[in-house]
């Protein structure tokens, strides 16, 4: 019988190294290509939003997708399982902390196989759920003795250094401006909702590893041209996908400043078809828009935990 696991469920099985190595595997095969993916499909309402993202990973008998509404009530989440090879209903997963935890985890995958390997300090934009991901993805691949982040709320600010200080056991502080939070830091991820970039790239120092993991959608944008500029390889988790949305990459892409074929894919770098950081100098960048695959690989994994320590319930459905 299939599976429901709810937000509680996953919160027990899903750690970090998980979610790491799930979607690791997923641009391994998409890049080999043993995968597919479809990019997020949107109907819209002026009152809500659907959001769908599919795909498949042979390998693992997986096929399925992840349906999201947004509405100033909230966003709901729910990932569908399926066996591949049968068609039949696997699982299904109250998706937040699922999508949260692979969603940084697709960033620490990117600054593991991008940034220096001796980088130690970061600098964070953003203090909200996503965030959290994000910030413990990127201490679980570097040995970070530092992070500066920056939020446009003060006291939601302070709570999440204070919180991450203590889940991580890293000095992790508020920062005032932008520019502190980019100044000396090895590593700068953005996580924010933002329409207009966050800093200037007279900030950065040679060397840095981005990762802009806001900006899915044409209204978003967290990195200005001249950041961008600087920025070589500019890694996306897909082409396809960051041509639709990639709301970073989008109005160069338009002007001709920047072509498809400069875009280099996640999974290439990690198979070596692709070159990723070649100097220590190079800024390198990592734009993350969201692909089915990384949530189905680790759906994958959960339904397989899941089963076998007792969690979830059994569905009346899906044979």
């Amino acid at each position: 019988m299939a599976l429901f696991l709810t937000e509680k469920d996953v919160a027990q099985l899903l750690t970090m190294p998980l979610a790491l190595e799930a979607v690791e595997a997923a641009h391994r095969q998409l890049s080999a290509p043993d995968a597919c993916d479809v990019p997020r499909q949107r109907t819209r309402l002026p009152q809500t939003t659907l959001h769908l993202l599919q795909g498949a990973l042979p390998q693992l008998d997986a096929i399925g997708y992840k349906a999201y509404t947004s509405n100033r009530s909230g966003v709901r989440f729910l990932v569908h399982l399926f066996q591949a090879s049968t068609g039949r209903l696997r699982a299904v997963f109250e998706g937040d902390r699922l999508g949260m935890m692979r969603t940084g985890a697709a960033s620490g995958l990117a600054t593991r196989w991008l940034a220096r390997p001796d980088a130690q300090v970061a600098g964070v934009f953003g203090a909200g759920w996503q965030a959290e991901g994000h910030l413990e993805a990127l201490a679980a691949v570097r040995p970070l003795r530092r992070v500066k982040v920056h939020a446009r709320h003060a006291e939601r600010l302070a709570a999440f250094c204070t919180r991450m200080s203590e889940r991580l056991g890293i000095d992790v502080v508020p920062c005032a401006s932008p520019e502190e939070v980019v100044r000396g830091s090895d590593i700068v991820s953005t996580v924010t909702t933002a329409a207009t970039p966050l800093f200037s790239a007279d900030w950065l120092s040679p060397g840095t590893h981005l990762n802009a993991a806001g900006s899915n959608s044409l209204i978003r944008r967290e990195l200005g041209e001249d950041v961008l500029k600087r920025c070589s390889p500019i890694v996306v988790d897909s082409v396809e996908t960051a041509l639709r949305e990639a709301g970073d990459l989008l109005p160069m892409l338009e002007k001709g400043r920047l072509q498809p074929r400069g875009l280099v894919e996640l999974g290439d770098v990690i198979c070596a078809r692709r070159p990723g950081r070649t100097t220590d100098d190079e800024i390198t960048l990592f734009e993350s828009q969201g692909m089915a695959v990384q949530d189905l690989a680790v759906a994958v994994r959960l339904e397989a935990l899941a089963r076998a320590r007792g969690l979830g319930v059994e569905l009346p459905y899906g044979d």
